[in-house]
């Protein structure tokens, strides 16, 4: 997973990186908020952000608000690394599209767990993602049933997709879930059966 890390400060930037890269993430560094703007604009893979809230272009909070506002980013986790640690600075935070929020001198196993509660995050919006494809693909599936049939008015047979005509229990069984169970109507009987003793 790759994580970008921007901070205007050298040093916490690269105890952050190492830190990031030692618990198995790949990580891109930006030192204002532009440039972290920049890449994050030009990179889709970039699934988690840690930004610090006072950089030089352009601050965290604002940087928060550029990617919740664009819809080919706004499933990025955000954590806001900053100094500021009141009740209004956290809710400002939060406000601003920050999905968590951690103070300087950061504690590197608080930092850990953090991380790891945003991968555990992302990890359960991509199964949601794939299993919403799942159920979409189902669905297109199960549509096929609700257009028109061309159906043969002396046999009732079923014209499939590649100009086959075939039975109609035979098509909706390949096209959706649907089991039959074959037994005869009343009025099939009474006729089936006055066939029968015509014969006799």
């Amino acid at each position: 997973m790759r994580v970008l890390v921007a901070d205007d400060e050298p040093t916490g930037t690269t105890m952050l990186a190492r830190s990031l890269t030692r618990w198995g993430l790949e990580v891109v560094i930006a030192h204002d908020g532009e440039k972290a703007w920049r890449m994050i604009d030009k990179d889709g893979g970039i699934a988690m952000a840690i930004l610090d809230w006072m950089m030089p272009c352009a601050d965290g909070p604002e940087i928060c608000r550029r990617i919740r506002q664009d819809n080919r980013h706004a499933h990025m986790h955000v954590i806001l690394l900053t100094a500021r640690d009141s009740r209004a600075d956290i809710v400002a935070g939060l406000d601003a599209g920050a999905d968590d929020y951690l103070t300087k001198p950061f504690d590197s196993e608080e930092l850990r767990a953090r991380v790891h509660a945003g991968i555990r995050v992302l990890t359960l919006q991509d199964r949601l993602s794939a299993r919403v494809a799942e159920l979409q693909e189902a669905l297109s599936k199960v549509k096929q049933l609700s257009g028109l049939l061309p159906i043969c008015s002396y046999c009732k047979r079923i014209r499939g997709d590649e100009n086959y005509w075939e039975r109609v229990e035979s098509y909706i069984s390949q096209h959706t879930d649907a089991k039959f169970s074959h037994g005869i109507c009343p009025q099939c009987y009474e006729e089936v059966l006055a066939k029968f003793e015509g014969l006799s």
